[in-house]
């Protein structure tokens, strides 16, 4: 004797892939490292240190990559945008 089967739907019927976030903001088109730091005086950079802590579109140098703009900021980290690319280094840390 077999069973039939329904198929299974997920609450509501909808497809949560298909779903966008209402309440989530539009992402900003990405700018270049030359962009972001064109023109910007030797001394506006300030110098990378972990136990200091940064905040997205701050200038930074660093030792090994140069200068930078943090892009993204959370509690631990940073990601970093330097010429040769994208970084996550840590911030606020003793």
């Amino acid at each position: 004797m077999s069973m039939k089967r329904t198929k299974s739907r997920s609450a509501g019927g909808r497809d949560k892939d298909n779903e966008t976030d209402f309440w989530a903001k539009p992402a900003e088109p990405e700018r270049s490292w030359e962009e972001l730091t064109d023109g910007k005086p030797d001394d506006a950079f300030a110098r990378y240190v972990l136990s200091e802590r940064y905040a997205k579109g701050q200038l930074v140098e660093h030792v090994k990559f140069g200068k930078g703009v943090v892009t993204d900021a959370d509690a631990l980290r940073v990601e970093i945008l330097f010429q040769e690319g994208k970084k996550k280094l840590g911030h606020g840390q003793a």
